[in-house]
C-alpha cells in the first residue's frame, strides 16, 4: 500500500517538472532577448510541408539556436555534419529555412561568447565571426556582432 502511494506521489511530481520544464522551454523561445543575452527568438514557419527528418532537423536546429549563436551556415553545418546530428545536408537545410531566425542576433551571441573567452580587436571578431573556418556569419553579420557585443 505504502510503496504504491510513493509510486504515485513520484509519477505525479515528476509529471509536475515536466510540464513546467516544458513551459519554460516555450517561454525561452518566444521570449525577446538583449543583444549578446541569452537565447535568440526563434519562430517556426508554418510549413506543414517538411519531411519528418526535416522535423526533426528543425528540433534539434532549435536547442542548437537555445545554445549558442549560429550563423545559418554554420547551423546547415552542425546538423548536417556527420560528427554533429547527421541530417543530410537537404534536410538540414530545409529545417534551417522554415525557421524565422535573427542572424545578427545569433553574430552578437556568438561575438560575445569570444569576448569573454578572449580579448579581440573589432576586426579579429568580425574576421572570426565571418571565417568559413570560424563561425560563417556573412561580413554584414559578423560586423553588426562585433559591434553589438563591444569589439567596436
Amino acid at each position: 500500500m505504502h510503496l504504491t502511494k510513493i509510486t504515485t506521489t513520484a509519477a505525479m511530481i515528476a509529471t509536475a517538472f515536466t510540464i513546467a520544464s516544458c513551459e519554460a522551454d516555450t517561454a525561452t523561445a518566444t521570449a525577446p532577448a538583449a543583444p549578446g543575452a541569452g537565447p535568440a527568438p526563434v519562430v517556426e514557419a508554418a510549413n506543414s510541408s517538411l519531411t519528418r527528418p526535416q522535423q526533426n532537423a528543425v528540433r534539434s536546429a532549435r536547442s542548437y539556436l537555445d545554445m549558442k549563436g549560429f550563423s545559418r551556415a554554420g547551423l546547415i553545418k552542425q546538423l548536417s555534419s556527420e560528427y554533429g546530428e547527421g541530417f543530410s545536408v537537404a534536410d538540414a537545410t530545409a529545417a534551417v529555412d522554415s525557421l524565422t531566425v535573427d542572424w545578427n542576433e545569433n553574430a552578437a551571441r556568438a561575438g560575445a561568447s569570444y569576448l569573454e573567452m578572449k580579448g579581440f580587436s573589432c576586426s579579429g571578431l568580425t574576421e572570426q565571426l565571418s571565417s568559413e573556418y570560424g563561425d560563417g556569419f556573412t561580413t554584414s553579420q559578423a560586423r553588426y556582432g562585433a559591434a553589438a557585443a563591444g569589439a567596436c
